[in-house]
């Protein structure tokens, strides 16, 4: 089954989350999602397989999240949109595999779902 990570090779732990899987023997498929950003459809699904809510994927000390008035903002749609228009508020790393996904903070939260 295929390993996909939702990475940014700037972040650290991004990195680190990378590393523990390959070193897990995972060549996981990599996505640069500030290259290639998610759609606000693969986003809610992303969410759906880590069951939390938007808020709680996104960066809020980001610029932009203050800038947008996002800390306001209830609406769960136009979360995920701010997301999808503006990927720096996506935390990293996620990783997913078939219906599960985790979030690598700290990077050995991802071996759960392994």
């Amino acid at each position: 089954m295929t390993v996909t990570i939702y990475h940014n090779p700037r972040c650290s732990k991004s990195r680190q989350t990378l590393a523990l899987l390959q070193d897990k023997g995972i060549e996981p498929e990599i996505v640069e999602y500030l290259k290639t950003p998610p759609s606000a459809d693969e986003i809610a699904a992303i969410l759906k397989k880590l069951g939390i809510e938007a808020r709680s994927l996104m960066r809020t000390k980001e610029a932009v999240y203050k800038e947008l008035g996002l800390d306001a903002v209830t609406d769960e749609k136009a979360l995920i949109a701010a997301m999808a228009e503006n990927p720096v508020l996506i935390e990293r790393p996620v990783v997913i595999k078939g219906s599960k996904a985790a979030l690598g903070r700290p990077p050995e939260q991802v071996l759960e779902i392994l």
